[in-house]
């Protein structure tokens, strides 16, 4: 029997049929997720599981419907639970080596745009264990509202019988985090940052042709838009093998072996700063090792990663949908110093949370989701011109996580990148441990694996110069630079 209300359209917001509308070949609009278990789980388990606790969210049932004018969401008349529930298996030694592969074609794998855009693989032959491995198109959540859908299929116990309200747990715990504390001066004027986005994109042609009637704004709109003017005249980001060429639709995935959480958080009350700034200053690193190790010169080089940051509060982010703005975050892969690259990045966070950039960018997601295809492409080409990766750390739950009765060992998970822009970067803490991550264009970055090597031994450089005995915090001491010479 028909159902009128089962089959009627639902009008897409604005801004989720912005990220839709994103997708191109080379870059996939899907964030996609690994969850490692020391144990075999059960496909039938796992699809029970589904169908009890993501299924609940009846977004999941529906397909992402464009006509062009507008998107809309419907309900899959046809669904079927076995095609999005799949099994999987690694080839030969089935390694961690395998799984990376595995991952990457899948992150280089389209979703059926036919069927609701999300798929669960498992994995039962993996050191013993089992992985799952998610996808799910952005266009059906932001990462933040994706961790706490993920939350909702764990137990904080091995017997469901024994769960508790985690997600509400873990938000008490975090009283607010790193994005809320970020947020905190970008509330103020949110509609009008919404009407100065658009009138930013409807001027955006303009803009790329001559960036400094960006200035216009500025007279138009005080403070707020002068942010945004500011914003949209950002120089270009350099040259590098990460910037460089044309992408290509194969993503390569890699992750490091998880660190002690209290290790870079005794580094960051030692050197006066926040974890995120240890973890970014990190990951700079990281890259510019990569980059010297290939015969790239980058002494000198700044560049820029867009950071997602959350603009609800964190208790809502279950109602799914697309909830963020974008911050343009220096990475200084041109600074030798770890300790001068810590500052370095310490200081641009510190402006970036007096900015109102995230809520701006918002303001212009959200335009872009009405405007025309060619102005899209435009607004994007705006975007990823300025920035060279997508960086994300979400703090995570600091308490080991149950699925079906399966422990989670690891958690990784990746966002998509847009444009031209080639790489995404990507730190998570769970259950005491750092996990950091990384997905890149076949093409730009060969092995990815080298990059993350060498993210723990950038931790590894704070770390010793922390446990000097003399310490007192001077960059500059005799026995600072011997240890920074050390890793010269």
């Amino acid at each position: 029997m028909f159902d009128a209300g089962r089959d009627a359209r639902e009008a897409m917001s604005k801004v989720d049929t912005a990220w839709l509308r994103m997708e191109s070949p080379t870059n996939l609009m899907m964030i996609t997720g690994v969850l490692i278990f020391a144990e075999r789980l059960e496909l039938k388990k796992l699809k029970r599981l589904i169908e009890r606790r993501f299924l609940a969210f009846r977004r999941f049932r529906q397909k992402a419907l464009d006509t062009g004018s507008a998107a809309f969401w419907q309900t899959d008349p046809d669904f079927d639970i076995d095609w999005h529930v799949r099994p999987a298996a690694l080839p030969g030694r089935a390694d961690k080596a395998a799984l990376e592969k595995f991952v990457s074609d899948l992150a280089s794998t389209p979703l059926d745009h036919s069927r609701p855009l999300w798929q669960f693989h498992l994995v039962d032959n993996y050191q013993g264990g089992s992985v799952v491995l998610c996808r799910i198109h952005h266009c059906y959540a932001d990462g933040l509202a994706l961790v706490q859908v993920m939350l909702s299929l764990t137990d904080a116990a091995p017997v469901p019988a024994k769960r508790v309200e985690l997600a509400k747990a873990w938000l008490k715990r975090d009283q607010g985090g790193v994005v809320q504390r970020l947020l905190a001066p970008t509330r103020a004027g949110f509609s009008k940052a919404l009407a100065i986005g658009g009138k930013a994109l409807g001027k955006g042609s303009e803009l790329l042709r001559d960036p400094a009637l960006a200035a216009m704004l500025a007279k138009e709109g005080g403070e707020i838009a002068r942010e945004l003017a500011a914003a949209l005249s950002l120089a270009d980001d350099p040259p590098t093998a990460f910037k460089s060429g044309a992408l290509c639709a194969n993503k390569r995935c890699a992750w490091a072996e998880p660190l002690p959480l209290a290790e870079v958080k005794a580094i960051g009350k030692i050197l006066r700063c926040t974890v995120n700034d240890v973890l970014l200053a990190c990951a700079a690193g990281a890259l510019r090792s990569y980059l010297l190790a290939i015969g790239e010169e980058v002494d000198g080089t700044t560049i820029r990663a867009t950071v997602p940051v959350n603009l609800r509060p964190l208790e809502h982010a279950k109602k799914l949908g697309n909830h963020f703005g974008l911050v343009f975050l220096e990475l200084p892969i041109g600074e030798a110093n770890p300790l001068r690259r810590l500052e370095r990045v310490a200081a641009s966070m510190r402006e970036l949370k007096k900015s109102r950039q995230a809520i701006l960018t918002f303001g212009l997601l959200a335009a872009v989701g009405m405007a025309p295809v060619g102005v899209q492409r435009m607004a994007l080409e705006l975007f990823s011109r300025k920035a060279t990766t997508v960086a994300t750390n979400v703090p995570g739950p600091q308490m080991p996580l149950y699925l079906a009765g399966r422990q989670v060992r690891e958690l990784m998970f990746w966002v998509p990148q847009n444009g031209n822009i080639g790489m995404g970067l990507s730190i998570l803490s769970y259950n005491g441990r750092v996990h950091f991550g990384l997905i890149a264009d076949g093409k730009r970055v060969t092995d990815p694996d080298a990059i993350v090597q060498h993210f723990a031994r950038e931790v590894e450089k704070l770390t010793l110069i922390t446990l000097m005995e003399d310490w007192d915090g001077d960059i500059e001491s005799q026995d600072a630079q011997a240890t920074l010479a050390h890793y010269a």
